[in-house]
């Protein structure tokens, strides 16, 4: 395999990400449940790297949703300073930082999945691959929700700012819904340039 400069350089950069998002964090608690993805992640990403390694493309979104994860992890995601600018600029009526994390959660792994599947020549045809990384997508966000009840029950007002429910009763099924779009915006918007990337890496190899 060719040797690749941006994979360490994101790797890194994330590391210092998430050094500094530790630093004196609103809650330690909530902090530690929400970078827990990206401290999973990347150890999984870095040992399966010589087997399986994503695009460039991929990668840097890895990278985005991890800041998105670190950053609502250190203020909490209800207060969260952009979060606060969002509703104040948008006439909001809660802080909606949390919106971002969710349309990120089904944006990025539907590319993750999307190139999985393609790569490895799991599913031929392209609205196959299309509804599986969409469906994927949905099941994550609905084992993240219910994780997210299970820790509620077992750490009562402890976990009340991991929620952010910022009493919207329809959260989780906003939250759902946010997903959802968030996976349908990145196979649609970046199919093309995702294809680009994936030949590239292909001719590399």
């Amino acid at each position: 395999m060719q040797r690749r400069r941006l994979p360490p350089i994101l790797l890194l950069v994330g590391a210092a990400l998430l050094l500094l998002s530790g630093i004196r964090p609103a809650d330690r608690f909530t902090w530690w449940l929400e970078v827990a993805p990206a401290l999973v992640a990347a150890p999984v990403l870095v040992a399966t790297y010589r087997r399986f390694a994503f695009t460039d493309v991929v990668y840097v979104l890895m990278l985005v949703h991890a800041s998105i994860l670190m950053l609502g992890g250190h203020y909490t995601y209800a207060e969260v300073p952009l979060g606060f600018w969002m509703q104040k600029a948008f006439h909001l009526a809660r802080n909606d930082y949390d919106r971002i994390g969710h349309f990120a959660q089904g944006f990025v792994p539907a590319m993750v999945v999307r190139e999985v599947v393609v790569r490895r020549k799991i599913i031929r045809g392209a609205g196959w691959t299309f509804f599986f990384a969409v469906s994927v997508c949905g099941m994550v966000t609905a084992l993240y929700e219910i994780v997210e009840w299970l820790t509620a029950v077992s750490a009562g007002g402890g976990a009340t700012a991991f929620l952010g429910t910022q009493g919207d009763p329809w959260d989780t099924q906003e939250d759902m819904a946010t997903c959802f779009v968030g996976a349908l915006a990145a196979l649609v918007l970046l199919g093309r340039v995702h294809d680009g990337a994936m030949r590239r890496l292909d001719r590399s190899a």
